[in-house]
């Protein structure tokens, strides 16, 4: 990753106030989770404006930068057991969308071969594409499931005629053999797409879909013991979190450029991320498609989305203490 393609941070607020940290010093420095910035919006298919969304991220937070922040309900404070860092956005092409994947899948690589997480803010959803490819580069293809909350599948052949976009992430990380079929498990899926061709593809795969009529049949909780029994696969090997935010109900999160009504809680999004985070081997997350110019005056998308990224690093924090 050269110089002019990833910015350190000058004025600019980091994550929480974390240490800005240049990508080229990560190795060196050796933290546990780095954060990354991935202003992209090209692949979106209707509302724009998740470029915006890694600033909206960083700045939803109204305590100063050396405030203790212990966890209420576990009493751990993620920033004490966890050294975290901000990497700053990376600084893509305006408009050249497989270029901007590429590089941010030299991102994640960088980090995770200095033996960190990265924690992607978004930008659309094709970000995952790069975001997973490059982690696998360094654990292998195949050696990690995902975990994807969304009320759309991500798995069309195209996006509007292109390979790449918000909408085919999941499928061309399949295609690839970087995710195997059967190590993703979607939750809160609903509405009126994909068609049931693409259905019957994601069958064929193997993948694990969870829809919003079943959490309400079934209620949240048993359904998470079973994503987490499928993400897990009776095994040791990692997980990857891609949290879309339009999988909450647009009452709670707005800003978004896709929104679907009847969706999860912002109550439910938050407990479920951090069980995962408590009880998965982590080695990635992305938090993605927040448009801050439909978020309203009160920004409330971007607050969840900042809470979303602190949940998952209590749970990680959590899973650190109670190991031996």
């Amino acid at each position: 990753m050269t110089k002019d393609k990833f910015s350190r941070f000058a004025s600019f607020n980091t994550f929480v106030g974390v240490d800005a940290v240049a990508l080229a010093d990560v190795e060196e420095r050796k933290p546990d989770v780095v954060i990354v910035g991935a202003p992209i919006d090209w692949g979106a298919s209707h509302r724009g404006g998740a470029r915006f969304g890694p600033k909206a991220i960083r700045d939803a937070d109204y305590l100063p930068p050396d405030a203790e922040r212990p966890h209420l309900p576990t009493g751990i404070d993620p920033f004490e057991e966890l050294s975290v860092v901000d990497a700053g956005d990376l600084i893509p092409a305006p408009g050249y969308l497989e270029d901007a994947l590429d590089a941010l899948a030299d991102v994640t690589e960088t980090v995770a071969r200095a033996g960190a997480v990265p924690i992607i803010l978004g930008g659309d959803h094709s970000i995952t594409f790069g975001n997973a490819m490059g982690l696998a580069r360094v654990h292998g293809d195949g050696s990690f499931g995902l975990v994807h909350f969304d009320a759309h599948a991500d798995t069309g052949e195209t996006n509007r005629g292109a390979l790449h976009g918000h909408g085919t992430p999941m499928r061309r990380l399949i295609e690839s053999g970087a995710v195997p079929g059967h190590r993703f498990v979607q939750i809160g899926l609903r509405g009126y797409w994909p068609p049931p061709s693409v259905v019957s593809w994601m069958h064929d795969q193997q993948m694990k879909a969870f829809l919003m009529s079943e959490i309400v049949e079934r209620g949240l909780r048993p359904v998470v013991d079973d994503a987490v029994a499928s993400a897990r696969g009776g095994d040791s090997m990692g997980v990857f979190l891609s949290i879309d935010i339009d999988v909450v109900d647009p009452g709670h999160a707005p800003g978004t450029g896709t929104p679907e009504p009847g969706g999860l809680t912002s109550r439910e999004l938050l407990d479920t991320v951090r069980r995962l985070a408590r009880e998965l081997p982590i080695v990635g997350a992305d938090v993605v498609e927040v448009s801050p110019p439909y978020d309203g005056p009160g920004e409330i998308t971007a607050f969840l989305a900042n809470r979303v990224v602190l949940e998952i690093l209590n749970g990680m924090a959590e899973r650190k203490v109670a190991s031996p």
